[in-house]
């Protein structure tokens, strides 16, 4: 999966910035380590690259001559400035590109001899020659250096990816961990490397797709190199999170667990060099993108999309019907969601609002006596220990884990899927939210005429799950999501507790516990917007959790634990990442929600809108559970909006059997 497009390189000239070429080969070698070059040390690095596995790949210790490499990373913490990055994708602290050092003045290159030295050495014929000889490679370019330095402190992590961008031939990373601190496996920040399978499709074809969980873990340490050769569809990996300490003390003991690294590519040759051959750039590019597509990997995602068509599905076929509200609706959620929000003046209210800016949230949207039912079941599950191998969770279950982990992953619930009990959430899922009276409320709350239905339970795990950012092509659609996470901790702890475990019989007492609710919901409706044809957010998410830590001064030393849910607008500019988000004030930024408990969100998401779930830090206080539903609609016109109207008017469409004026005592 690609993270950028590869820049255009027709009319490509040679660069002017001065090859490494040039550094003598004994000049070279005395930058490593004594031996290393040695036949026998070569052949040994050679035959274990040949047999590794997942995929092919190498790690060499001591590598860099001992106090060499201590002169550069004492350059770096003096002279070296880093800036907090956080996309989908990654989170970490990282410098400039180290291929510009040539272009600094004489005066700053002047604080930074070691450094340049190593970046020499490492670009040096002699060390390329070397790398060549393990992989089997093919020559590497020694004037398109790609390097920089990148640091991971405590929440840091980069998700699984593949690499492949562009030229690049080579992945390496060398570590700068502190020398005299060893690094302790437990701490994370590992190299995780995953295993990719072939899978048949049903055109017969096959396609490599990796598998959820990494099979090989490889734990920094100083003055380690580990490489592999960027291979499409193959080389997927990751950087395990660095964990949080127990406590400051530990934290200091640890070093600050700073996981420091320089990080980069060894690309085919340019113009100009031995081994450079016409065209042989774009041809990669081109072959990396149709190896990526063979197959149509796309087909072994899982989940599936499962929508539910409502026209084919025999259900309420009349379209008078489809808007009609009986007493037997009203009867039915009243089982599950809280009275208020079944009020015609509510529903008008809830329009209204998600109308200005189409999304809204409405906080307490289930019924106390099923919510303190649903809070149960998923307290339940966080308190019973979950196999590590996802394979392992499948056989234990309905739960399924979500792959391939470049896209993203979690445990999904699918309707249908068999359990030995129903479970409030698959009561959710199978029982309330594709009913036919949910189906009628929510086409009233939106306007939205909707034409068909996509339902999944989800669980994201801490320190594992995340989604990737995506879009999709179509018309619009309603997008919902309903919050499960009983666990407070997530940024999103404002609003007042629900009424728990009382079995409220009279609705009207029920209605005023919910009436603070309503109101908030109200204030807080529309708070953003995924409309990305020019209506603008309201309130831009008000800034939630969206600034990098570093730039919060750390109030009150609050960890960034992730878990919340992201739209954003397609960016246009292919030489930037479009996952970049840096503050709520970031105008890309269309909706942000956290992880919450009893909240439905709703929002209008627009072609080419951007969509993910943070990656679930060790250091959140649980897992994130939601049910997220996909709903294609009509799109929204005046003729539509007119006949929904009509219900709020007890016009074409109306209420049948009560009236917002009457009382009922049904439970």
């Amino acid at each position: 999966m690609k993270r950028k497009a590869a820049a255009p390189v027709e009319g490509k000239k040679p660069t002017k910035k001065r090859s490494v070429d040039s550094l003598a080969d004994d000049e070279a070698k005395a930058r490593f380590r004594k031996g290393l070059f040695d036949k026998q040390v070569l052949d040994k690095y050679t035959t274990e690259y040949a047999s590794s596995t997942p995929y092919k790949h190498s790690v060499i210790t001591d590598l860099i001559d001992d106090a060499l490499l201590r002169k550069v990373r004492t350059e770096i913490k003096a002279n070296v400035s880093f800036t907090p990055k956080e996309t989908d994708i990654y989170k970490i602290h990282q410098s400039g590109d180290l291929a510009n050092l040539d272009g600094l003045d004489n005066e700053a290159l002047a604080k930074l001899p070691s450094l340049l030295a190593l970046r020499d050495g490492l670009y040096s014929q002699t060390f390329r020659d070397y790398v060549s000889q393990i992989t089997g490679c093919g020559p590497l370019s020694g004037r398109k250096t790609d390097m920089a330095i990148n640091v991971y402190t405590p929440g840091c992590f980069l998700l699984c990816h593949d690499d492949v961008i562009g030229s690049r031939k080579v992945s390496y990373i060398l570590y700068l961990t502190d020398p005299d601190t060893p690094w302790q496996a437990e701490w994370g920040g590992a190299l995780r490397l995953f295993p990719a399978v072939d899978r048949t499709g049903k055109d017969g074809e096959q396609a490599k797709t990796p598998l959820p969980d990494p099979v090989k873990i490889i734990p920094p340490a100083w003055n380690q190199l580990s490489f592999f050769a960027v291979q499409p569809g193959e080389s997927f990996h990751d950087v395990e999170e660095v964990y949080n300490a127990k406590s400051k003390e530990e934290l200091e003991k640890n070093g600050g667990r700073i996981r420091m690294a320089i990080s980069g590519w060894f690309h085919i040759p340019q113009i100009g060099e031995d081994g450079w051959v016409e065209g042989a750039e774009e041809k990669a590019a081109r072959n990396s993108g149709l190896m990526q597509l063979q197959g149509n990997p796309d087909q072994h995602d899982r989940p599936q999309a499962r929508p539910v068509s409502i026209a084919e599905s025999g259900d309420y076929l009349q379209d008078s019907d489809r808007w009609t509200f009986y007493q037997a609706d009203f009867d039915f959620l009243l089982k599950y969601m809280s009275p208020s929000y079944l009020l015609p003046d509510t529903i008008a209210s809830v329009a209204e609002k998600f109308e200005e800016g189409y999304s809204i949230i409405l906080p307490n949207i289930l019924r106390p006596k099923f919510a303190a039912e649903v809070r149960e079941y998923v307290e339940a599950q966080e308190a019973m220990k979950l196999p590590e191998v996802s394979s392992e969770i499948e056989k234990k279950g309905a739960w399924k884990v979500a792959c391939p982990p470049h896209k993203g992953r979690y445990m999904y619930l699918q309707p249908g899927a068999p359990e030995p009990k129903i479970s409030p959430v698959k009561e959710l899922l199978e029982v309330l939210l594709p009913s036919r009276s949910f189906r009628v409320w929510l086409q009233m709350a939106t306007h939205c005429k909707i034409e068909s239905s996509d339902l999944l339970a989800r669980r994201f795990r801490r320190g594992k799950d995340y989604t990737l950012a995506t879009g999709y092509e179509g018309k619009s659609r309603l997008e919902l999501n309903l919050g499960l996470t009983p666990t407070k901790g997530w940024g999103d702890d404002d609003e007042d507790e629900d009424v728990k475990d009382e079995d409220v019989e009279d609705v009207e007492d029920e209605e005023d516990d919910d009436n603070a609710s309503e109101e908030e919901e109200s204030e807080e409706g529309g708070k953003g917007n995924a409309d990305n044809n020019g209506a603008s957010p309201k309130d831009k998410g008000e800034g939630k959790a969206i600034d990098i830590p570093v730039e919060k001064k750390q109030e009150e030393e609050a960890i960034e634990v992730g878990g919340y849910e992201i739209y954003m607008a397609g960016d246009d500019d292919t030489n930037e990442d479009a996952a970049i988000y840096k503050s709520s004030a970031d105008d890309n930024i269309l909706f942000f929600q956290e992880a919450t408990w009893n909240k439905m969100v709703l929002v209008l998401r627009d072609s080419g809108t951007l969509r993910f779930v943070k990656y679930v830090s060790s250091a959140a206080p649980g897992d994130r559970w939601d049910i997220s539903g996909t709903f294609e609609v009509d799109q929204m016109n005046d003729g539509l909006s007119n006949v929904v109207v009509g219900v709020l008017d007890d016009s074409e469409v109306e209420f049948k059997g009560f009236t917002s004026s009457e009382e009922s005592d049904s439970d």
